[in-house]
This record gives structure tokens, sequence and C-alpha cells, in this order.
């Protein structure tokens, strides 16, 4: 028995070949996984920080008073229906009252027949927050639009008397498909009394 002293070494061109195609198309489709997620790094931060401010405005609007009258009003807190108080709600600030926010009541926040306008800009058109600060996020807008909806076992009202809202949030940013946050509030006081 006798054994081949002389081994093969190296590699045939077509090994070679076939190593180069492969690891080619491998480069190629890692190199293009890369690109895309490079390009498109920046959409998910912009999303998340209009998501943020969305469900800051959001906050605020829910946090406003939700009375029949306005919360000026001598009898607020005992008016059992619109037609009761001495100064009612409307949507939209009331006239003669401060636009400086956070507003003493949701329906504030809106104007009539559910349009959205953008409460919560400062005096430049720039997002501000509920103390009138300007929002460090240029290139986001914000919009609100104030709806009477039923909820529940709550039917829904004809305008600002509604026991019902339906706050819808709109937060965009140059081009991108907007962030829309809805919320309702449910009227709280007065309590209705048992007679």
């Amino acid at each position: 028995m006798s054994i081949n002293a002389a081994r093969q070494r190296g590699v045939t061109m077509v090994e070679l070949i076939m190593f180069m195609v492969i690891v080619s198309i491998a480069l190629a489709g890692i190199l293009q996984v890369m690109r895309m997620t490079t390009a498109n790094s920046a959409d998910p931060l912009r999303r998340k920080q209009a998501l943020m401010i969305a469900e800051a405005l959001l906050e605020e609007v829910r946090q406003a008073g939700f009375t029949y009258c306005d919360p000026t009003s001598s009898n607020a807190d005992t008016a059992q229906k619109t037609a009761d108080c001495v100064l009612k709600e409307d949507f939209g600030i009331e006239p003669g009252t401060s636009a400086l926010r956070p507003f003493d009541n949701v329906n504030d926040y809106g104007a009539p027949a559910g349009a959205a306008v953008a409460s919560f800009n400062d005096g430049t058109g720039a997002l501000a927050d509920a103390l009138g600060r300007r929002m460090d996020v240029t290139g986001y807008s914000a919009t609100v639009a104030v709806i009477p909806a039923a909820l529940g076992d709550i039917p829904a009202g004809a305008g600002a008397d509604s026991d019902a809202l339906r706050i819808r949030v709109t937060v965009s940013f140059a081009g991108d498909v907007p962030v829309v946050l809805d919320g309702y509030r449910a009227r709280y006081a007065p309590i209705p009394r048992s007679e």
C-alpha cells in the first residue's frame, strides 16, 4: 500500500468564482437592508414624538372642566341643564375671556360643528404648552376637534350641552401620516339630584 505524498493544495478556479458570486450577493443584500434602515431611521422618532405631543394635548383637554355653565357663572355647580345657567357654555372661547390656556371648559378648545382648530398654537402659529411657552418641536402642527358624541348609554347632544364629547387631536409633521388620538369626556358636574 502506498500513500500519495503529493497532496492537493489551493482551490480551483470554479470554487473561487462561486465563492466570489455568493459573497457578492450576500454583501449586496446586507447593504440594501442597511441603506433602507438608515434612510428611514428618523421616521419612528418623528412618529413617536408626534404621539407624545398628541397624548399631552389630549390629556390637557380632558382635564378641563365640563359643566353646563361657564365655570365663572354663579350657578355653575348647581345648574341641572343649560337653560338654568346664568352664563351658558358654548363651543370656542367665550367673548371677553382670556385666550390663554389651559381653558376652563372642554368645549373651549373646539369650534362649532366639530371643526378642527389649532387651539394649541401661540401667537406666531408654533405649538405651545398649556402655560403658553413655545414647544421646541419645529415642523409639527396640531389641531383639536370637539364633537358631541354618544358614549354608552349617554346619547349625543346637539351642541355644547351634550353630556358626552369626543375629543380628536391630530398631530402632523411635514408630509408624514398624521397621528390621530380620540378621547371621550362625559359630563360630571353637576350630579343630577333625584327628586
